[in-house]
């Protein structure tokens, strides 16, 4: 199986993985700063006390109702439209503590909220200490003179519904669109007056679930004279210098003016300095450079395929003069990250991609959205699960999309270690927003906050203003009369430029920042940062949705700059929503797959492009019929998206009329949010769809592409190698009834340069069945791959349909048979079948883990596939809960 990934092993992987974070994590420590953690059990109670329950801290109201049997699982069917009352209520969280003398006799005393969801006034002993209103800010609270030897504290939140609609009805001046979601997505209104995951009150792909809660840790920090409230680490290449160096940036809270020495040290590149130290009273930010040596060698970290992720640990040591010490430390690792815009031969344009450690690369990937709707069921594993398989399909790249949440610190050290980009939005997504100044002074403080706590982190490559909220201006997406457009034009500017793009290159001058996604990038900038077509091909980056024309025409796709969003729909497994529906609902006109779909015709959108090449189900037995249309809505969107992702990859090299160099394709999405159909790889839960398996074959680093153009079969070799090839194209047709080739050519080697995309075969499809006997258009299906044998390269096979497997002649029922083996951590499974199969799915129902291969073509009688267990399972229950379908079983 040329060119997949070998998946066994993947649970020891992920262990490693996970350990190794844990080390990750900075520590600080100070001998006179005493922390309490608050995280823990707090009692629970509804604005009338008619509920009073144990919730834990961090947690969520909704979670906490579940966990004490309260309501069901949040998800299951219609719940999400039963349990709108729990988010309008009003909560409070409430716990006591208890100090010792030693920490009521600090000079100073901080309770640190690291997150709250999202509007609160929180109490301690019963007295006022303070308010939040942003998801996404951290908040500190001085309480020293209010600590007793036993201690209550109160977070009272307020409906993020109720607050959104009161803060727009405040809005008296003019209108702040949209005012409310799609009615298909069954969601609540005005979520861009509140700073929260603007998902929680629903999306096309999302339940409403406008959670409350306090969704990250609360500790009390007490101190004599100082704590480090940031860490912030920053290499940076000196151009001139021709070394590299490490600015570490300290933010301080102080009591005593105080000095002290700092020394930094990278021992493992033999680096270390000495820094004086001086504080005042209050808020203190400094900052020092650390010198790597010109004779060092730095080891440099590169997106995964392109090389190796060395991490280094950076030390700090503090010594104060009054004899107080600190220390910490912090991964670091060394890149180079650069946005090219610059003018293209033979092109009106300008270039968009990214070059990393002065190298350009391609960014494979996809999109992420939040991985759950309530935040503490995020696991370590789930997020690992999830990264991990991104990898295992060659993916470079995540765009952590802005209408979510900036993910956790894990999210970002899993990604540093796993070589995996992250393109980051800031949260504001498809809408417009006020800009009243405590709207936009909550939101630089959020800003503020975010790039500190991120930039450290490899990984991230791009800051982006919001998504499609550029698109929307420009195409007047919310009917904006032309005479008000002027005032939304300058509140844009005002957000996203003035305020979060100048605290962004303030910041952060390692990396670069656009306004929007998708822009045109400098283009945009020059026509006032709102583009006249932000959809540009010949400028930045684009999002391309048609649902309606024939996604096998590579025609109908924009040869762009860089194509950061596009996709299709399908519905995930039946293991997967039976797990929340009953039989009854298993039908795609049921009220439950009715409610499900959260994108205006997307059922119906689904079926209408599978029918223009596949035969759709048509068993007798209902819930058979129901598992064979999921399993042609996964077919349709696994080719759909292969042949666009294919057509970005091989446009990499070409100029068409102006167009093309495109440098990334990054498909919509990759994960879910729950059991429901969406444009996602991956089901919630973690199992594959078979999208993602072919993503493993064409996100791989070598890949044969081929087209029907203007007649003429084409062979394109796209190489993201280092290096160069000599590669030949082997091209073999076959019968739909035969396991023989009918015939077999191979080309001249061609020289295919690392980076590039390179034609390496060219003939009339008419002459190619004129010699091959008795092969048409719809007898026959052509195999290809490139390779370098003398290299020892060989590409994943691929293949081209020359007409719609809905009139192959000749496809017959492949009555495929099966054996398994069980090999200890996998299953070896041995298929047989009676004649070519397409599309072959191996579908293990509930039982979590990966097939190596998985969606192919069967052109051999026999072949073998693994099943890599996730969980203990024995070879009975693998056997019982194993299913194989292939597109003639279907009808």
């Amino acid at each position: 199986m040329s060119g997949l990934i070998q998946l066994s092993g993947l649970l020891p992987v992920l262990v490693s993985l996970l350990v190794f974070t844990l080390f990750l994590k900075v520590n600080c420590e100070s001998l006179r700063v005493s922390v309490v953690s608050l995280n823990g059990v707090w009692a629970l109670n509804n604005s009338n006390n008619s509920l009073s329950l144990g919730a834990s801290v961090p947690g969520c109201v909704h979670t906490a109702l579940q966990n004490n049997n309260i309501i069901q699982d949040p998800y299951y069917r219609f719940n999400d439209l039963a349990y709108r009352w729990i988010s309008l209520d009003n909560w409070t969280y409430t716990t006591s503590f208890s100090l010792a003398d030693s920490f009521r006799e600090s000079r100073r005393a901080v309770l640190v909220f690291e997150g709250v969801d999202t509007v609160s006034t929180i109490y301690l002993n019963g007295l006022f200490i303070g308010k939040t209103d942003n998801m996404f800010q951290r908040y500190d609270f001085e309480v020293a003179e209010l600590l007793k030897d036993v201690n209550i504290l109160n977070v009272v939140l307020m409906s993020a519904v109720t607050y959104a609609s009161e803060r727009r009805q405040a809005h008296t001046a003019y209108s702040v669109p949209p005012e409310c979601p799609p009615a298909v997505q069954k969601g609540e209104c005005h979520v861009n007056f509140i700073r929260k995951a603007q998902s929680s009150f629903s999306w096309d792909w999302g339940p409403s679930f406008p959670t409350l809660g306090i969704w990250k840790g609360v500790r009390l920090e007490c101190f004599e004279s100082i704590r480090i409230t940031s860490f912030v680490t920053s290499p940076k290449y000196d151009i001139a210098l021709s070394s590299w160096t490490v600015e570490v940036e300290l933010f301080f809270d102080v009591v005593v003016a105080s000095k002290g020495i700092v020394l930094l040290s990278v021992p493992q590149l033999h680096s270390e300095g000495k820094f004086q130290l001086s504080l005042v009273p209050g808020k203190n930010s400094t900052s020092f450079v650390l010198q790597i040596s010109q004779n060092i060698t730095v080891d440099l970290w590169w997106p995964f395929g392109h090389g190796q992720q060395p991490l280094k640990e950076l030390f700090i040591n503090i010594s104060m003069e009054g004899g107080e010490k600190l220390h910490a430390k912090r991964m670091i690792a060394f890149r180079t990250v650069e946005l090219v815009q610059d003018p293209i031969p033979d092109s009106t344009g300008l270039s968009f991609y990214l070059r990393i450690n002065g190298q350009p690369i391609f960014l494979k990937g996809s999109n992420w959205i939040p991985a759950h709707a309530f935040q503490d069921q995020v696991t370590a594993d789930r997020l690992a699960q999830l990264l991990i398989s991104a990898q295992m399909a060659n993916m470079n790249v995540l765009r952590v999309w802005g209408g979510g949440i900036y993910e956790q610190d894990l999210f970002y050290s899993l990604c540093d270690q796993l070589g995996i980009m992250v393109w980051q939005d800031f949260m504001f997504a498809c809408a417009l927003y006020p800009t009243e100044q405590g709207f936009i002074q909550s939101v630089r403080e959020e800003v503020t906050q975010q790039v500190r706590r991120l930039k450290s982190h490899p990984s991230v490559i791009l800051w982006s203003g919001n998504n499609e909220n550029e698109a929307a201006i420009a195409a007047n997406w919310f009917f904006i009369a032309p005479d008000e457009r002027p005032r939304y034009l300058k509140d844009y500017v005002h957000l996203y430029v003035d305020n979060i793009r100048e605290i962004v290159l303030q910041a952060d001058s390692t990396r670069p920042f656009l306004a929007s996604s998708p822009t045109n990038g400098v283009e945009s900038v020059k026509e006032g940062w709102v583009a006249k077509n932000p959809y540009d091909p010949n400028y930045g980056d684009v999002h391309f949705y048609n649902y309606f024309h024939d996604c096998w025409d590579w025609r109908t796709f924009p040869r762009t700059r860089f194509a950061s969003e596009y996709g299709f729909q399908s519905w995930p497994s039946l293991s997967t929503l039976s797990k929340v529906s009953v039989s009854v609902d298993w039908d795609f006109s049921s009220n439950f797959s009715s409610h499900r779909q959260h994108h205006e015709l997307g059922n119906q959108q689904m079926l209408i492009q599978a029918k223009l090449h596949y035969i759709l189900p048509n068993n007798t037995d209902p819930i058979q019929r129901y598992r064979d249309n999921i399993y042609i809505t996964q077919v349709m969107q696994a080719q759909c998206v292969k042949t666009q992702t294919e057509f970005y990859r091989r446009c990499r090299s070409d100029i068409v009329e102006g167009r093309g160099h495109t440098m990334g394709a990054l498909y919509w999405q990759l994960n879910d949010i729950w059991q429901a159909p969406s444009w996602s790889s991956i089901e919630f839960g973690g199992k594959w769809k078979m999208l993602h398996y072919l993503a493993v074959r064409f996100f791989d680093p070598l890949i044969a592409v081929g087209v029907e153009d203007n007649g003429d079969f084409l062979i394109y070799a796209v190489s993201d190698r280092n290096r160069d090839f000599i590669l030949k194209a082997t091209v073999k047709f076959y019968y739909w009834n035969s396991f023989t080739p009918q015939c077999s050519l191979e080309s001249e080697g061609t020289k295919v340069k690392g980076g590039t995309a390179t034609l390496v075969f060219a003939r009339p499809v008419s002459e190619l069945l004129t010699n091959c006997k008795n092969c048409t258009r719809e007898a026959c299906v052509v195999i290809f791959d490139v390779s370098d044998p003398e290299n020892g390269v060989r590409s994943p096979s691929n293949y081209l349909f020359l007409s719609s497997p809905r009139d192959a002649e000749g496809l017959q029922k492949p009555k495929i048979k099966f054996t398994v083996e069980d090999g200890g951590d996998r299953f070896k499974v041995n298929l047989h079948c009676s004649s070519p199969a397409l599309f072959v799915w191996l579908d293990a129902e509930d039982i979590p883990g990966i097939f190596d291969d998985n969606g192919f073509l069967m052109m051999s009688e026999n072949y073998t596939v693994f099943f890599t267990k996730w969980r203990l399972t024995n070879l009975k229950e693998f056997v019982a809960k194993l299913h194989i379908t292939s597109l003639r079983d279907i009808y």
